[in-house]
């Protein structure tokens, strides 16, 4: 079966700030294929328990990272995010990712319209949506199918370099003028260390940054062979520290990795920052594969921390807001503040 029905080309795209009713239930059925999809997109369980309840527009979706092949950055079309609405994971074993829900348009419309009494749903569209958060419907095939696992096939490759994804950046998705232009020098200046004297270009950058209260260069390896591990027990609600940048290097190998745990550059702007422990993360679905995958030690999650892709590699200003995850030997505990 294919899609049926989109949200009409004549409509204004959504922008952030928008205020949106979740379609019907029957609304939403009647626009997906037989593998409970819309351009690709799955619908996922928990969100037809939205059907009829007012959301915000986070941001437009209309580009996101390849966290699957890491080719850099992909597009996606009339699609966005909506304020705090994130997976709870239910529907596919407890996955603690916490990723951001892609919503198409078509399963959005605006406040005050009324239901469309025309929907056509097919019988077992319900029960296909549910049968559809895994791989196989052989029961012993464990791997999971979400829309963190198929973003590829719900969208196209988007090159780093395309020009209006930044024009849309900043006029639709409220990236600012500055940042837009720090995004520009950085990748400037990453491109002047191929040319030689990288510790003396990494060393004036850093007392420049130091002058601002800006961030240090956050590209910078470990060295250990075995990397320590330490367990503070934490627990949500807790404060901690996250410790300096320099203290973290010390923990990690050449891989920037600690017990196969990465250090991500994107991470480095919130280091010496006082944050609230939000969860301890043990399982998360590797997108990949989407096998279930077990912390042997646990990853701690923390409020408010995100990626916000201003330092990354191909895939500047992705509005994904993908969780940080922390080794406790990362940061500290300290009395709460009042």
């Amino acid at each position: 079966m294919s899609t049926k029905r989109t949200r009409s080309g004549a409509e204004r795209p959504l922008a952030p700030g928008d205020r949106v009713i979740v379609a019907s239930r029957d609304e939403i059925l009647a626009t997906l294929d037989d593998g409970a999809c819309l351009d690709g997109m799955p619908l996922m369980p928990q969100m037809l328990e939205l059907c009829g309840s007012s959301q915000v527009v986070d941001n437009l979706a209309d580009k996101t990272c390849d966290t699957i092949n890491g080719s850099g950055a992909l597009r996606l079309h009339r699609t966005v995010h909506l304020d705090g609405v994130r997976c709870d994971g239910r529907a596919y074993g407890g996955c603690q990712a916490g990723c951001l829900i892609f919503w198409k348009e078509a399963w959005l419309k605006p406040p005050g319209s009324q239901p469309d009494s025309h929907a056509d749903v097919p019988s077992g569209d319900d029960s296909r949506v549910n049968e559809n958060t895994r791989a196989s419907r052989d029961e012993e095939d464990a791997r999971f199918r979400c829309q963190a696992t198929e973003l590829v096939r719900a969208s196209e490759p988007l090159a780093w370099y395309a020009p209006g994804q930044y024009w849309r950046d900043w006029r639709t998705n409220r990236a600012s003028l500055p940042s837009l232009l720090r995004a520009a020098c950085f990748f400037l200046f990453r491109q002047s260390l191929k040319l030689g004297a990288w510790r003396l270009q990494v060393n004036l950058f850093n007392r420049w940054q130091r002058l601002w209260g800006g961030e240090p260069f956050p590209y910078r390896q470990g060295q250990l062979p075995k990397t320590p591990s330490e367990s503070l027990d934490l627990q949500p609600g807790e404060v901690v520290r996250v410790k300096s940048h320099d203290a973290i290097l010390a923990t990690l190998d050449k891989r920037n990795r600690n017990r196969g745990l990465a250090f991500d550059a994107e991470m480095v702007k919130f280091c010496n920052g006082l944050f609230r422990v939000q969860e301890r993360v043990t399982r998360i679905i590797n997108e990949q594969t989407g096998v279930m995958m077990e912390f042997g030690t646990p990853g701690i999650i923390l409020e408010n921390v995100f990626c916000t892709s201003q330092v990354s590699t191909r895939r500047l200003f992705c509005p994904r807001k993908i969780h940080h995850y922390w080794r406790e030997i990362w940061l500290e505990r300290v009395d709460a503040p009042q």
